[in-house]
């Protein structure tokens, strides 16, 4: 569960999902029930909602920076709010639910659930979130990466063992595609709330302008990321980790955690981008 962009959403009306799907639960097979329970279950032991408060956090370090460079540090009091508001942990985690739910669809749960209920499976989730809670000091994250560039070109398992994750489940390339959507919903955000006056082609010429930079950034975060993630495991356990996320289950998984939260992100960008439009014509008032 690596995710790195900031991001938002044209409007919460997705989350009428949940609301509908509560409405059918009635009328479910007790296959389909029982489908329901793992995701559930697995939604669960994968702390989707303790991962969504750390991106609350995320957002609203970002909000503050985007207060700094975008609306000259004025009237904070006013923007916060919009950031506490689009960033809600509770509309959040319903989205990224909603979109799980739709992302998984008959994939057999059941060995990812047997694994993250399993005593290694618990550690790791833990570890990870930890240390994505770590990075929100600036400090521990810019040391966290400093270990790593030292590290990286040694004769290292646990570095050899962190790049065999990332190709496996092409963690770079997914979440710097994910950044560059959320680049591009912020701008259309920006452009729709009428603060940006650029055509969609240039937008996109605009965000793909940044991709080596983005690229550079997401290799090195999510190298230093893991390395302080998995330091504490022993090399059977995290061997066991990669040997998982090579099945079916554990690919489609991945694949299924990145689509829900790259959508949540997406429309948490949008978002972002018209509040700073409304933000910026109301100090123009």
């Amino acid at each position: 569960m690596i995710f790195t962009a900031l991001q938002p959403n044209s409007s919460w009306k997705s989350l009428s999902i949940s609301g509908l799907a509560t409405a059918l639960v009635l009328h479910l097979t007790p296959a389909q029930a029982a489908e329901e329970e793992e995701i559930a279950q697995l939604i669960e032991v994968l702390k989707f909602h303790e991962t969504a408060e750390i991106m609350r956090e995320e957002g609203q370090k970002y909000g503050a920076e985007i207060a700094v460079e975008m609306l000259g540090g004025t009237n904070l009091a006013s923007w916060q709010q919009q950031v506490s508001r689009i960033y809600d942990v509770d509309k959040m985690n319903t989205l990224v639910a909603a979109h799980f739910k739709a992302e998984v669809g008959d994939l057999n749960l059941a060995p990812a659930v047997a694994f993250f209920t399993s005593d290694l499976g618990a550690e790791i989730t833990t570890l990870e979130l930890a240390a994505r809670r770590a990075f929100l000091d600036d400090e521990i994250e810019d040391e966290a990466i400093e270990q790593y560039l030292d590290r990286k070109d040694d004769e290292d398992v646990l570095i050899g063992q962190i790049a065999t994750i990332i190709d496996d489940s092409d963690l770079i390339e997914l979440n710097v595609m994910g950044g560059l959507n959320a680049n591009f919903m912020f701008y259309r955000g920006l452009a729709e709330g009428g603060a940006l006056d650029m055509s969609e082609s240039d937008m996109l010429a605009d965000v793909w302008a940044q991709e080596e930079g983005i690229r550079t950034d997401t290799e090195e975060w999510i190298n230093a990321f893991l390395l302080m993630s998995y330091e504490p495991l022993g090399q059977d356990q995290l061997q066991s980790y990669i040997e998982f996320y090579r099945t079916e289950t554990g690919q489609k998984l991945n694949h299924a955690m990145f689509a829900a939260f790259d959508q949540m992100y997406d429309e948490i960008s949008y978002l972002l981008g018209q509040a700073v439009a409304q933000q910026l014509q109301s100090e123009q008032l």
